[in-house]
């Protein structure tokens, strides 16, 4: 499902069954609204064909004083008999005037019906399929992430639903408009003179099988611009995130050349289809500049070679022929719009069904335990693992760590530290071997219930667009929930977990306290600022297990010494993995484990390690002839 540049060109192979079908599978819920709605239009359409045929009566009858009654008066609407005297002439004019004035109503009527309950109905099933596609896309499993981009996700779940949105919202209308309309003018017009109507409709046949081949034509070249905007929307996607990068090493010609190289492509790519569309298109209306031309001089000839004017139509009749041609063609031409839109709406339904249908990678079993209680003891045994099959990160990693231990893990960047603790929550699963937490291997158990005592703190952790007490709360779902609602019980919680990772004094000192807008990934905040929040919103989440990913990089000597003093005491009775660019943050912990490409080189207490002469007192001399290092905070 993913390429080189992370995106879902394979995405189709993931879709059960059409994806135009699982759209409509959406509207099921809204059956009685869309019923009522479809009736409605077509009533409308109907109704808007009322009003010619009241002209064609008024010229014949009124004007002209034909005898032929005329279609209304077969209805049963008006009167049969020839209309002689003016005052027959008045009251047959106001009983036209009744009828469209009626049709008009009924058209104004049922237009507001329509339209509201179908535009509603297409914007609650765009609601329920981003709810749903955004569900299903937090339960994908982190190889998922790793594999695409966020700019193809951002793309799916607004431009594609969005456009489905604008497909049912429109070209559903424009269905029901083809139907009635070319049905109701069909019906009208074979009933006053087959010969005519069946050249009025002969280019319809025509329209859909050149519609067909039109989807043909198109849809390889629309196939290809969603993944070059995608591909485009990843692009200034990154550049928008890293623009600080971009501003420190003066990249902007790069940049923007890397940009405008994917626009050219995009602008290339719907260009080209764009000259298939309006050749369609043109095509279209030539054909049916040729069949009015037609009935002009079908119709015409058989007024000026019939005998004493006896022509095989009435004047209003010939009069009503070129009104519906008019509205028949305008409907018919919309053919190749709705099949230029229906095509860009199924490749929108490839994606987003296509990601519907691609399933999590990491799952419950199918009896997940769920004890009531974790004790908090981690082994890992012969652990082998790779984000790739062929590439082993980790290789027979065996390490047992009781519950309540505080282990450092040290070593070379790429040693494989990150990755072994990702196996701990089951953000992966691991090749061979296995993790244990309380003797359970992980994949028993529930997801939930296994996640809920693991906590991670990253080395460049993720604040979310909100206030520093929101962000802290996250931790736990009660405690965000009484955050949101102003709850003083939970207030306090989150300032209990701030003071205990030593947050709470620059929170108070920024301008609006626990209540301060820290911006979109908390970049009102310094670095070790962020850190420390992200700390605070662990510890609330009270769990048996705490992982530490370099979580004091980016903090000074000082402010690292008051964390520690807080970790120390908090991780008393938890177990404790601690990743440490800064060997003296480790110093203490209960076994040190150095790692080095992928394997486990030396375990042991700080003291034992420098006695052994290995890697890790290497570093250690190292790092103390480099001197205390410090981050601005």
């Amino acid at each position: 499902m993913t390429d080189e540049h992370g995106g879902f060109e394979g995405v189709r192979e993931n879709v059960d069954g059409h994806p135009m079908v699982n759209l409509v599978s959406y509207a099921t819920p809204y059956w009685v609204r869309l019923l009522v709605g479809i009736l409605a239009a077509f009533l409308t359409r109907f109704a808007r064909l009322v009003p010619p045929i009241v002209v064609a009566a008024a010229i014949d009858r009124v004007v002209l004083n034909s005898g032929e009654p005329g279609l209304l008066s077969a209805a049963g609407l008006l009167p049969t008999t020839a209309i002689a005297g003016e005052a027959a002439k008045l009251a047959f004019l106001r009983r036209l005037v009744v009828i469209a004035a009626l049709a008009y109503l009924l058209r104004s009527v049922t237009r507001f019906v329509s339209r509201y309950l179908l535009q509603s109905s297409a914007q609650k099933i765009q609601r329920d399929l981003r709810n749903d596609t955004y569900d299903h896309l937090q339960h994908l499993s982190m190889d998922f992430f790793t594999n695409h981009q966020t700019g193809g996700m951002m793309s799916i779940l607004n431009s594609d639903i969005n456009r489905l949105e604008s497909f049912l919202n429109t070209e559903f209308r424009q269905l029901i408009r083809v139907v009635a309309t070319v049905g109701g003018i069909a019906a009208v017009l074979y009933w006053h003179s087959p010969t005519l109507a069946l050249i009025a409709l002969a280019p319809v046949p025509i329209i859909g099988i050149a519609s067909g081949y039109f989807l043909s034509w198109i849809e390889p070249r629309y196939r290809s611009i969603r993944r070059t905007v995608s591909r485009l929307n990843t692009r200034l996607e990154n550049n928008l995130s890293g623009a600080p990068v971009i501003k420190a090493f003066d990249r902007y010609e790069f940049e923007n050349e890397r940009v405008t190289a994917q626009s050219q492509t995009y602008h290339d790519e719907k260009v080209a289809a764009l000259r298939i569309r309006r050749a369609f298109f043109a095509g279209l209306r030539l054909l049916t500049g040729v069949v009015f031309v037609a009935i002009l001089y079908v119709a015409g000839r058989d007024f000026v070679t019939s005998p004493d004017g006896a022509a095989a139509l009435q004047t209003g009749t010939f009069a009503l022929f070129f009104l519906y041609l008019r509205r028949l063609y305008s409907p018919m031409r919309r053919v190749g719009k709705s099949a230029n839109k229906y095509q860009l709406a199924k490749s929108s339904a490839e994606r987003v069904f296509g990601l519907l249908g691609r399933e999590p990678t990491i799952t419950d079993s199918a009896d997940p335990y769920a004890p009531d209680d974790v004790d908090g003891s981690v082994s890992f045994e012969d652990v082998t693992f790779g984000y790739e099959a062929d590439r082993p990160v980790l290789r027979d990693v065996s390490l047992d760590v009781p519950a309540g231990a505080t282990v450092g893990l040290a070593g070379p960047t790429g040693a494989g530290k990150s990755t072994l603790l990702k196996l701990v929550p089951r953000f992966h699963d691991v090749d061979s071997g296995a993790v244990r937490v309380d003797g359970v291997d992980v994949r028993e158990y529930g997801l939930q219930a296994l996640r809920e005592e693991v906590a991670v703190v990253e080395q460049q952790p993720y604040l979310f667009s909100g206030t520093v007490a929101e962000n802290v709360a996250y931790g736990d779902r009660d405690v965000l929930d009484g955050e949101r609602e102003g709850s003083e019980a939970a207030r306090e919680r989150v300032l209990e977990a701030a003071r205990a990772a030593q947050a709470d004094e620059f929170i108070a000192a920024l301008p609006e306290g626990y209540d301060t807008q820290i911006g979109e990934r908390g970049v009102k905040l310094s670095g070790g600022q962020r850190q420390r929040v992200a700390i605070a919103r662990a510890l609330l989440n009270d769990p048996e297990v705490i992982i530490f990913d370099e979580a004091t990089s980016d903090v000074d000597t000082e402010t690292e010494e008051r964390i520690q003093a807080s970790i120390e005491r908090l991780v008393e009775d938890r177990t404790a993995f601690v990743i440490a660019h800064r060997l003296s943050t480790i110093q203490d912990a209960d076994r040190i484990v150095v790692m080095d490409d992928g394997e486990v080189v030396e375990r042991g207490s700080h003291d034992d390690l420098l006695a052994s002469e290995g890697d890790y007192a290497d570093l250690w001399r190292a790092q103390a002839d480099e001197g205390p290092l410090e981050a601005d905070d």
